[in-house]
């Protein structure tokens, strides 16, 4: 058995017997100052269970010293003195206060010591259950949050410092800390000149030596026309890789480039990059959609032939031409940049039914699929009937920041890390950049304007002008920040150093790990930066919807952790409707030819034509699919049969066209509170007020 003294007021000692961890008994003594020396004058203890001191003589007090190890938790010389004159050895020992308090003895090691407060040391057990205490007044933090918490106790053994995690105001980069990716030694590549590509090409292009990922698609057969998935990091290189494969090709007179990107934003991007690059080679042209041809700020700005040697367009631009029966003579390169979106749950299943059909028009055409991060990448490109090249090293370091931080506190944070971004200037002599991700256009004003003159907004809202200047200022290094809506995270390319989350949210739903990844890629370019930082501000608690299950600091951990599910997706009667009417046009209604291109799709179809014929929308004529000017309509304004039958039936009870758009409006918002990861909805329409209904609409849904 073991004797622990504990030093309390003058002249009292608490006293533990303890075997192991195992209190065996309790009791304070009293020294007095004698003519022989400070000797015990009143003991009491107490054994086992019981719960009251008994008082005993001293003399046994001094029996169990001499029985047992005595360990003192710290100096005392009377207490020393007492042992001394009665021969009595004791040691020392560190042990957890608040243990002692409990009547438990821990020893205390480097192990298992946490220090809290002043120079004070209490073991791991009792620094959780502080934690929980603390964390127990916020009363708004789950349980992976609490984890977290938990797992950086253990790895600081410093309770003060993880509890400033809860304040922003308090808290060190160093305390925030998730985890850092270190930057891998850049790979041996190939100067270009000794590469098979044209002469023309080597002088417009401006590269001289290819980065990792090119070499990779170079040596799995990128310039011999071989269908590729190229997987690789934000700025890998990976447009220029298609670039290679499409002008050569179109150089060697196989055929033209079409360069397809999900937003019209990117598309300009791109377009005014090959146009400057390219220009004395091929003529680039731009298809962005039938709804942008006209705009003022672009009418004369770009080139909208759609036969041009390079056509950069979005997914939805192209496609359009294809639902209208255009057949895409002539084309030998189909470059596909951010396929990830085919997991995207509003518009995933119009880019599997494009790369489909594109496939089928363009049966000798090269295929080039580009990512920066996807979900087992092995099984898409089985799926697409084409090679992986994968590479996951960052040739620039990543270091992620989870700090949890009330609403009202975001934006005072914000400014704090951009502004101190901004002061930063990288070995490359480029200031440090932030682009700021939130989950509403309103919101990315707030947060500009809070900033001052160095922000900007930037969203799909703006004029292709408004944006453009945006574009400009930042690269330039007139910014120091600009504000953006999660759905612009695989959009344009800003070289920030610096990538700060907001809100983890698209709208009102969350974040995918896919969606995240691709978001927190984008700091840190090797072209610009030695470091990519990425913070997220989580709000404890905080949620954008009720049918959206956690909170903003569980899913962050989750988003931080995660890995990226397969690319499997399942398309229900809405999509399979629209890309089946899709599909026969583009083969002319031939039953099975549509069939082949539905065999083709990464995704899985239900079986509709039963119900189009059903509705009359189609008409079966031997192995021909007759399709009906109402499915024609379909096909060509993306439109599924349940809202196809929607519309017809409110064409019978209005008359007012914009009655009928209101009507769906309406219908959309409704059924998104219902299921907001509803096909077809938009995902960030904000709560509102119905809108006013006329007497006369009364009346008619009256006798509806």
């Amino acid at each position: 058995m073991k004797i622990l003294i504990q030093p309390q007021k003058a002249g009292t000692y608490k006293i533990l017997y303890f075997d192991g961890r195992n209190t065996r008994g309790s009791g304070f003594v009293e020294l007095s100052d004698t003519p022989r020396g400070p000797r015990p004058t009143r003991y009491r203890v107490k054994w086992g269970q019981k719960r009251e001191y008994r008082h005993t003589p001293s003399k046994e007090f001094v029996a169990q010293l001499r029985e047992s190890e005595v360990l003192m938790t710290q100096k005392d010389m009377p207490f020393e003195t007492f042992l001394a004159d009665f021969q009595v050895r004791a040691g020392s020992v560190r042990v957890c206060r608040m243990c002692l308090l409990d009547d438990k003895v821990t020893e205390l090691s480097d192990q298992n010591m946490v220090q809290f407060g002043k120079g004070e040391r209490i073991c791991m057990d009792c620094g959780r259950r502080e934690l929980r205490r603390e964390v127990a007044h916020i009363g708004r933090l789950g349980r992976d949050g609490i984890a977290h918490l938990e797992n950086l106790l253990d790895q600081f053994r410093n309770l003060d410092r993880v509890l400033s995690m809860l304040q922003p105001d308090k808290v060190s980069m160093a305390a925030a800390l998730f985890d850092k990716l270190e930057p891998h030694p850049v790979m041996t590549t190939a100067p270009l000149d000794e590469l098979p590509l044209p002469r023309q090409f080597k002088e417009s292009c401006g590269v001289t030596r290819l980065m990792p990922a090119q070499q990779l698609a170079v040596e799995a057969g990128l310039l011999f026309g071989k269908d590729l998935l190229v997987v690789a990091a934000t700025a890998s290189g990976k447009t220029f890789i298609g670039e290679m494969a499409g002008l050569k090709n179109y150089i060697e007179g196989r055929g033209r480039t079409l360069f397809l990107v999900p937003l019209v934003a990117l598309a300009n991007q791109k377009y005014e990059r090959f146009t400057e690059r390219y220009s004395k080679l091929a003529r680039t042209g731009l298809l962005t959609g039938v709804s942008r041809l006209n705009l003022p700020e672009t009418r004369k700005v770009a080139d909208r032939n759609p036969q041009a040697p390079i056509l950069v367009g979005t997914y939805e631009g192209v496609d359009n031409m294809i639902r209208r029966g255009e057949k895409m003579k002539n084309i030998a390169t189909v470059i596909i940049d951010e396929v990830q979106m085919l997991e995207d749950r509003d518009r995933g299943h119009r880019l599997d039914g494009m790369i489909a059909r594109l496939k089928y028009l363009c049966p000798q055409a090269q295929f080039l699929y580009l990512s920066a991060t996807i979900g087992s990448p092995r099984v898409l490109a089985k799926k697409l009937n084409c090679t992986l090249v994968q590479y996951d090293e960052r040739p620039v370091g990543l270091e992620r920041y989870l700090i949890f931080c009330e609403r009202k506190q975001k934006i005072p944070t914000i400014k704090q890390m951009t502004t101190e971004e901004y002061k930063r200037t990288s070995t490359k002599g480029f200031r440090g950049q932030t682009i700021i991700f939130t989950n509403a256009r309103a919101r990315c004003h707030t947060i500009a304007e809070a900033l001052g003159q160095r922000a900007a907004a930037y969203h799909a809202g703006l004029t292709a002008k408004e944006r453009r200047d945006v574009e400009s200022r930042f690269l330039g290094g007139k910014l120091m920040a600009v504000v953006t809506t999660a759905a612009l995270g695989a959009g344009v390319d800003f070289p920030a150093s610096q990538v700060i989350f907001d809100a983890l949210a698209m709208g009102r739903e969350w974040l995918s790990v896919q969606e995240f990844n691709q978001m927190a890629g984008r700091a840190g370019r090797p072209d610009f930066h030695d470091l990519g930082r990425v913070v997220i501000l989580a709000e404890p608690g905080g949620s954008y919807s009720r049918e959206s299950p956690g909170t903003e600091e569980e899913i962050a951990i989750r988003l931080l952790k995660g890995q990226m599910e397969e690319v499997a997706p399942v398309h229900d009667i809405e999509a399979s409707s629209e890309e089946y009417v899709a599909n026969a046009v583009a083969c002319d209604g031939e039953e099975a030819e549509i069939n082949r291109i539905s065999g083709m799709m990464v995704g899985s179809m239900e079986p509709v034509l039963p119900d189009l014929v059903a509705h009359r929308l189609v008409e079966k004529r031997g192995t021909k699919l007759v399709m009906t000017p109402l499915a024609r309509v379909m096909a060509e304004h993306f439109i599924g049969l349940e809202r196809l039958l929607e519309i017809i039936r409110l064409t019978k009870v209005m008359t007012d066209p914009v009655e009928i758009i209101a009507e769906l409006e309406s219908e959309d918002v409704q059924k998104e509170k219902k299921d907001p990861r509803a096909k077809g909805t938009p995902p960030a329409v904000p709560q509102r007020a119905p809108a006013q209904v006329s007497g006369q609409k009364q009346k008619r849904r009256a006798k509806r």
